[in-house]
């Protein structure tokens, strides 16, 4: 296993946005179901988010040491919640899940696609993919640079990233009002890092009125972008 340590600072900021975190967990309800692997665990914070989804089993996996011991110090690790330092190459090639999880960890991955391909060889047959990532390169700020970030993706380009193995069953853009904060940050703040009075707003004002507005323009603006994918075939 290779070394790893995650050069962001931002994990503590967001888990505050309790908005934002029960926006898109509404968005996977169903989906996240059986034996699931979350990838980029981080802090734990979602693996207590979706603590009432009807899974089986839980396995957090994340890469740096220093945020793996965090997960372990706040969520209870037992057979049914379990906790693995590593990368997905460190999941036996034996050991299948229904839920693979990727929240706002893809655009870490500098070879996102291999990453992708290797994670769909883990997904038993009628498992789902999920991915949240941010959106639209030409939202790229410091800040994304700063946590490293290696892109930010499109749904045109998130698709791309996907085997050709799994179905695309969701594939749309959440908060709209947020990549006008988004884009006016890149334009005059050009911050590394928001402050915690930034997510405070964000969170208690912008993403309500965002679940207002999104379906009324049909999901096709946002400044994160959302895809679930279903696995039919078992890969030869």
């Amino acid at each position: 296993m290779i070394e790893f340590q995650y050069v962001g600072g931002e994990l503590s900021l967001f888990e505050k946005a309790r908005n934002w975190k029960a926006y898109f967990l509404r968005q996977l309800t169903g989906y996240v179901r059986g034996n699931v692997l979350e990838v980029g665990a981080g802090i734990g914070a979602n693996s207590e988010l979706f603590s009432e989804c009807p899974f089986d089993d839980w396995l957090c996996l994340e890469p740096d040491a220093g945020l793996a011991n965090q997960i372990a110090a706040r969520v209870e690790l037992s057979s049914r919640r379990q906790l693995v330092i590593g990368t997905i190459q460190d999941i036996p090639a034996h050991h299948f899940f229904d839920t693979i999880l990727y929240l706002d960890v893809l655009e870490h991955i500098e070879d996102d696609v291999e990453e992708v391909r290797r994670a769909s060889s883990h997904l038993r047959t009628g498992g789902h993919l999920i991915v949240l990532a941010p959106a639209h390169q030409w939202l790229y700020t410091p800040f994304d640079k700063a946590i490293g970030h290696h892109r930010r993706y499109t749904v045109s380009s998130l698709a791309k990233t996907v085997s050709g193995s799994l179905t695309q069953e969701k594939l749309f853009y959440l908060d709209s009002v947020g990549l006008l904060a988004s884009l006016a940050n890149r334009l005059m703040l050009k911050q590394s890092l928001p402050t915690e009075q930034q997510i405070v707003v964000w969170d208690r004002w912008l993403v309500p009125v965002s679940m207002m507005v999104d379906p009324i323009f049909h999901h096709r603006l946002g400044k994160s972008v959302l895809g679930v994918w279903r696995k039919f075939e078992t890969e030869v």
